[in-house]
């Protein structure tokens, strides 16, 4: 099973996708959330895509919602009513795969 971040993982795993990586706490549930926006619906969906088939390989599913250009991805591991290492995990390869396709602007 998997188990919510510690407070020391937190600050070592966690606290860099805060500062540096745009993503944010929301108040009322232990999740992140980070608003991604791309030079059109192509782009947004391919990001999507990429997404998805990381997702299904770590058996691992965001939130998101997509209008357009905009994806607003939203991560907690349900297993464990919180974040865990997936979270941190799955939001590091979203990063990446946002840099791939925003690049293409």
């Amino acid at each position: 099973m998997v188990s919510k971040l510690s407070d020391n993982q937190r600050s070592l795993k966690l606290a860099p996708l805060l500062q540096d990586g745009g993503w944010k706490l929301q108040s009322e549930r232990d999740v992140i959330h980070k608003s991604f926006s791309f030079a059109n619906f192509n782009c947004a969906f391919a990001f999507m895509t990429a997404v998805a088939l990381q997702a299904e390989k770590m058996d691992h599913h965001p939130e998101w919602f997509n209008v357009y250009n905009r994806v607003d991805i939203t991560l907690s591991t349900h297993g464990c009513q919180g974040l865990s290492s997936r979270d941190i995990d799955l939001a590091t390869h979203i990063d990446e795969a946002a840099g791939k396709y925003i690049s293409q602007n």
